[in-house]
């Protein structure tokens, strides 16, 4: 089980309120069996690594990227408007997991980042442990060495910023979501052909980045979606516990939050969210409309 969130919008504070106001959507539980203790643990709590949550949140602050991570947490139940309660940032990518590759520290836990970009993903790269000696040649060793854990998802990441720096992109401080995208797909095709190799289909993952300027989502597996909150109508609602006084503010109306998440605890879309279709790849920024381009190799 894992759950992927980024937020972008432009006001510090719309990400939380929007978490807050949506935590029916945005909770996580767990969702195997609960072992039943008599002389152990207290109520609520689970024994084993199986049942152990590893979370994280990544932001920026100053153009800089901040990360909170936890890489045990044996709550039954979590929710990321707590998780984020103490964050002020206009974006953040939040993720949550049960491990499935990788032991439960702090440098296997999401996000993951590289000077300013942050990454995280859902989904698990098929046969692992099989196919990574491959992807790491494919590494330029100043890469390589930068790996900090086992995870498939650090390793993902890091064969998106080869590609980025085959491009001569990676140290370019104005990148668009126009040189990230064919880094990404070129990023995803390879490890398809990889895995093609030892017999196994497309990986199914959703991926978000994230610089100081946007955020990206692509989309190969659970369902993601996204919605736009803009102006009076949508925000109103979120600020409504502050009183009448706050809701006649005229700040509302030029408030804007792009929100996009993925492995809904229901396995379907929520209402009012719209689908990011299966192959494809958007990114969101504090204004304006998300661009969605293609992505299937």
């Amino acid at each position: 089980m894992a759950r992927l969130l980024g937020l972008i919008g432009n006001r510090p504070d719309l990400c939380n309120r929007f978490a807050d106001y949506e935590r029916s959507v945005l909770h996580c539980h767990f969702d195997g069996p609960r072992p039943e203790h008599v002389d152990g643990p207290k109520p609520g709590h689970f024994d084993g690594p199986e049942s152990q949550w590893a979370w994280g949140v990544g932001f920026f602050q100053a153009g800089e990227v901040l990360l909170k991570r936890r890489p045990l947490d044996d709550r039954p139940e979590l929710d990321i408007a707590d998780m984020i309660d103490d964050v002020r940032s206009d974006i953040l990518i939040t993720h949550v997991r049960r491990a499935t590759v990788g032991a439960l520290r702090a440098d296997n836990t999401h996000p993951f980042r590289y000077r300013q970009w942050m990454f995280a993903d859902t989904g698990t790269v098929g046969d692992f442990g099989t196919v990574r000696e491959q992807l790491l040649e494919t590494l330029p060793k100043f890469l390589r060495r930068s790996l900090r854990g086992e995870t498939d998802s650090e390793l993902l990441f890091h064969l998106f910023l080869s590609f980025l720096h085959d491009a001569g992109k990676l140290d370019f401080p104005l990148i668009t979501p126009d040189d990230v995208f064919p880094a990404l797909k070129s990023s995803l095709a390879l490890l398809d052909r990889i895995g093609r190799g030892v017999g196994l289909g497309p990986a199914e993952l959703n991926i978000m980045l994230a610089t100081p300027d946007y955020l990206i989502a692509a989309h190969r597996g659970a369902p993601m979606a996204y919605r736009l909150l803009k102006g009076r109508e949508d925000f109103e609602p979120l600020f409504a516990g502050d009183g009448p006084s706050k809701l006649r503010m005229p700040d509302l109306e030029p408030c804007r939050l792009a929100v996009v998440a993925s492995d809904f605890q229901s396995g379907s879309t929520p209402e009012g969210w719209t689908e990011l279709p299966d192959g494809a790849m958007a990114a969101f920024r504090r204004t304006g409309e998300p661009t969605i381009v293609g992505v299937s190799p």
